[in-house]
């Protein structure tokens, strides 16, 4: 995964390009990760139109992975703090 500003490429295990809008970046110390929120540029798939994940980025901090967010617990976390943004962000 490359990062630029508010944007991000990830590539599939295809080496397939897409570009991503950062929509909302967090850390949640109870797990000491950081985490983003990101829609695909250019599309109209609604299934597909907010993902979540888990966020490592190497030594450089312009380029890292992501993971899936595994633990029920965790999601939870995660979920609430998403919900959290999107309600005060409609007020």
């Amino acid at each position: 995964m490359e990062m630029e500003e508010n944007m991000i490429t990830i590539i599939d295990e295809d080496g397939n390009e897409q570009l991503h809008e950062i929509l909302l970046t967090f850390d949640l110390d109870d797990y000491d990760k950081q985490y983003v929120v990101f829609a695909p540029v250019g599309t109209d798939d609604d299934e597909d139109l907010i993902h979540v994940a888990s966020y490592i980025p190497d030594e450089s901090g312009e380029v890292g992975t992501l993971n899936d967010i595994e633990d029920d617990e965790e999601w939870a976390m995660v979920e609430e703090v998403i919900n959290t943004f999107f309600e005060d962000e409609e007020e």
